[in-house]
């Protein structure tokens, strides 16, 4: 391995005391996509056994403001609270807000949704595809951490797809069937019908 792999791989990583427990906070010191990914870890991840992860796109309406027109915040207290129940676990951070659109024309593509478009056809109408997400930053997490097998929380078949690209072994596919309200029904009903998540 070259010196500008070995710096590009290198795991940065610090305790960080959260209401849920006592976890490890990761990042990469250079990413290939140049954006600051972290991973948010428990327990011992030198067992064979295979590790609880999960990969959430960072949503900063639903993570942070408890918004409800999304299910990204009730997922994510989920994972890290099934993932403290048990001692041990991942979930990946993936800096990619609005699948992969950033804040802003996030913000964009809820007024297009506030006058009827579903979010697909607001992505689209925005010039960009209807999820322009990556999960290769996910996959050199892992496999910096030196992890082969994995139970991953999601309903997403593409987060599978790249884990499994990357030489990763999905044991099991345990789905996340959390936030549903009133106020996001048709969100998910899209996610379903036009984008293939496993609801």
């Amino acid at each position: 391995m070259s010196q500008t792999d070995s710096q590009k791989n290198k795991l940065l990583q610090t305790k960080l005391p959260t209401k849920w427990g006592n976890f490890t906070l990761y990042a990469l010191a250079q990413n290939k996509d140049k954006k600051e990914h972290v991973a948010l870890g428990m327990g011992d991840f030198s067992s064979e056994e295979p590790l609880l992860v999960r990969i959430h796109s960072e949503c900063l309406t639903g993570d942070a403001f408890a918004s409800l027109r999304c299910d990204c915040g009730p997922q994510l207290d989920a994972a890290l609270e099934k993932i403290a129940e048990l001692g041990r676990g991942l979930v990946i951070y993936l800096r990619q807000e609005g699948r992969g659109i950033g804040l802003v024309n996030k913000i964009k593509a809820y007024a297009l949704q506030d006058q009827g478009q579903d979010t697909v056809e607001a992505n689209l109408n925005l010039g960009f595809d209807a999820d322009q997400r990556k999960f290769d930053a996910a996959a050199d997490f892992l496999t910096a951490l030196d992890i082969k097998q994995v139970r991953l929380m999601t309903n997403n078949p593409e987060k599978m797809a790249a884990i499994e690209n990357a030489n990763i072994e999905v044991i099991e596919r345990i789905p996340t069937k959390y936030g549903k309200n009133p106020h996001n029904e048709h969100y998910l009903t899209t996610k379903t019908g036009k984008m293939g998540h496993l609801l």
